[in-house]
């Protein structure tokens, strides 16, 4: 899985890179499913869980019946029905997947907790740190896992990076440098610009930047923030210098008007480390040192199943009886949405109902 260069000096001499401890997807236990609203991101989901993993979706629910059912018919799902308390009710299930737009998070997940149900909801987790703090405290009290769908922190090329660090590979680090721009035409009606459904590029693309320097450094402080915002509102544009809580620093950046590189780098006194394009979805690692020497860890099996891996770690937690994941544990939650909501202050986003807050 490595590629080698001869240093400086031409000496040849090899750097090994840890193998990754991630176990096969597909050996992970399996499980009953539910999906709350089936848009593109529950499609993928479903369809990646089917191929590569023992697990099923065994439920579906929409406010639209009709989309509920074609999107059963679709993914070969044996129940669709228009209400979340119709899906409890029904019961049958070992977990819920919510992949609505983050303004609904607060509102899908709480029933799905109270009903003891573990629950994966998709990233950001909810609006803001209230909403989550919430739904995490609701989860202790009743004793029920959940876990933010942050499925890059589970793929294999990001527990060879962390154990890289744990290691000292890179030495002490200094930067942690990331970027998500994806193209938006101007839409008001578009999620991306609307306020009442959480829009704007922080928490949609500027989430997986902000969660990578979070997960690499700690929680980010000491914020300086730039952005501009579009005519409906929210964040076109935002872009953060932070010290993390472990010492470096982060300089990140997201935009809904143009497509950036979408890489993330961290530097450190001996080196770097380089996750290909895009850097939270299945790819490659290379890390470079100041001695010449250079690795690359290439992501095993089929690129197209990387939420295979936040499925399977969400099964294995949920079989063993616990509460939440190390690799995405409500603490790092909590961080991430904390330093989403002083960068929303700081831009002059605020979303409809967080006005009395």
């Amino acid at each position: 899985m490595s590629e080698t260069d001869e240093p400086r000096g031409g000496a040849e001499r090899t750097l090994a890179l840890p193998a990754s401890t991630v176990p096969d997807p597909a050996s992970a236990p399996g499980m009953r499913w539910g999906v709350i609203s089936p848009g593109h991101i529950a499609g993928q989901f479903t369809a990646t869980m089917h191929r590569a993993t023992a697990s099923r979706v065994v439920s579906v629910v929409s406010r639209s019946a009709q989309r509920a059912a074609e999107f059963a018919e679709t993914h070969g799902i044996e129940h669709a029905g228009d209400s979340v308390e119709q899906m409890l009710e029904r019961g049958g299930l070992d977990a819920v997947y919510i992949a609505s737009p983050h303004a609904q998070h607060h509102q899908l997940a709480r029933p799905v907790i109270e009903a003891g149900v573990p629950v994966l909801v998709e990233k950001a987790f909810t609006l803001n740190t209230a909403q989550a703090r919430e739904l995490l405290d609701l989860a202790r009290d009743r004793g029920v896992f959940a876990m933010e769908a942050m499925w890059a922190r589970f793929l294999p090329q990001y527990d060879v990076l962390r154990r890289i660090l744990a290691d000292g590979l890179l030495g002490e680090i200094v930067e942690v440098a990331a970027d998500h721009g994806q193209s938006f035409p101007v839409d008001p009606s578009h999620r991306m610009y609307a306020p009442a459904l959480g829009g704007g590029a922080l928490l949609d693309l500027g989430v997986y930047p902000v969660s990578f320097a979070q997960m690499v450094l700690g929680d980010l402080g000491e914020l300086a923030v730039r952005g501009e915002l579009t005519e409906t509102g929210v964040d076109a544009y935002m872009g953060l210098l932070a010290r993390g809580e472990r010492g470096g620093r982060a300089r990140l950046s997201a935009t809904l008007r143009a497509r950036t590189p979408t890489e993330a780098v961290v530097s450190g006194t001996l080196g770097s480390a380089r996750l290909s394009a895009p850097f939270f979805a299945p790819g490659a690692l290379t890390v470079s040192l100041l001695d010449g020497r250079t690795a690359t860890f290439e992501h095993p099996g089929d690129r197209g199943d990387g939420m295979t891996y936040e499925i399977a770690e969400a099964a294995r937690r949920i079989t063993a009886g616990d509460l939440e994941s190390p690799l995405m544990s409500w603490k790092d939650t909590l961080d991430v949405m904390g330093t989403m909501d002083a960068m929303r202050a700081d831009l002059g986003v605020v979303y409809p109902g967080e006005e009395s807050a």
